[in-house]
């Protein structure tokens, strides 16, 4: 019998699942962790850097949880500030300028909503993320490997492929939230889930993503050579379009989301 909605959303939240870190050290070579947006300051909440895929240089971001309570302190549980999202646009152009393609992995639930953050200008980094990634004239592949919360995390999924993991959720609110706007009860959050249509079956279904990765039961390591080869074909493929066409399916992929039909490219299902 498959999880419910709402057994995904805890699933996504444990506290056992990889964070964006990991998948960094067992899917790339030669990290070198890059900091600052060159504005305000460094952001834990996003590591980000220079990194190999096999024999290819890459532009790695990662939105970092952290494991043990001392590093989710230090990565602010995984919620960006405005710096994180200038900090991952910063190596976003400079991959572009570099010709090294861009992978994301995207684990929030939303971007931090602290006063500091807000007075620095939050609402606009994102939309910056946005507009930005749309143009990007090189490829990008976002993966949403846990909690997809909202615009935090689609200030880092504007790509031309976007996975999830099997028992990762992307929303536009958690579902404790859309419970208390609804029905002024945050108990009622597994109802809201249902509603909400977060799991990754749900964004395959609708064409959101292109291709859905099984956890294997939690067994992660049959996951890093299925996912290390996903990666590394898809951006052999996008590398040999043209900037011009690969910017343009970018934006026909996103203008399709929502209209009747499956859009083009969203086909892969790996379960």
């Amino acid at each position: 019998m498959s999880a419910s909605a709402y057994e995904r959303v805890q699933k996504a939240r444990g506290k056992d699942r990889p964070t964006g870190v990991q998948y960094i050290r067992h899917l790339l070579t030669d990290f070198m962790e890059l900091h600052g947006d060159r504005r305000f300051a460094d952001d834990g909440a996003v590591v980000a850097g220079l990194a190999c895929l096999r024999n290819l240089p890459v532009t790695v971001v990662a939105i970092e949880k952290g494991s043990t309570t001392r590093e989710r302190v230090a990565h602010n549980f995984g919620a960006p500030n405005p710096e994180g999202y200038r900090k991952a646009l910063r190596l976003m152009k400079q991959a572009e300028k570099f010709h090294r393609p861009v992978i994301c992995f995207v684990d929030t639930s939303g971007a931090f909503c602290g006063i500091g953050a807000e007075e620095r200008g939050q609402g606009q980094a994102i939309a910056e993320n946005l507009m930005e990634m749309m143009t990007l004239k090189t490829p990008v592949i976002s993966i949403l490997i846990g909690e997809g919360g909202s615009g935090g995390a689609l200030g880092l999924a504007v790509a031309d492929r976007v996975w999830m993991l099997e028992n990762a959720i992307y929303s536009v609110i958690s579902p404790e939230g859309c419970a208390s706007i609804l029905w002024k009860d945050s108990a009622k959050a597994a109802e809201a889930a249902e509603c909400l249509r977060l799991t990754a079956d749900d964004a395959h279904a609708l064409g959101v993503v292109e291709r859905v990765f099984p956890e294997y039961g939690g067994d992660w390591k049959r996951l890093w050579p299925e996912l290390e080869e996903a990666l590394y074909a898809q951006l052999s493929e996008l590398r040999a379009l043209p900037p011009e066409e690969l910017t343009a399916r970018r934006y026909r992929r996103f203008r399709a989301i929502g209209v009747p039909g499956r859009q083009e490219g969203a086909s892969e299902y790996a379960y």
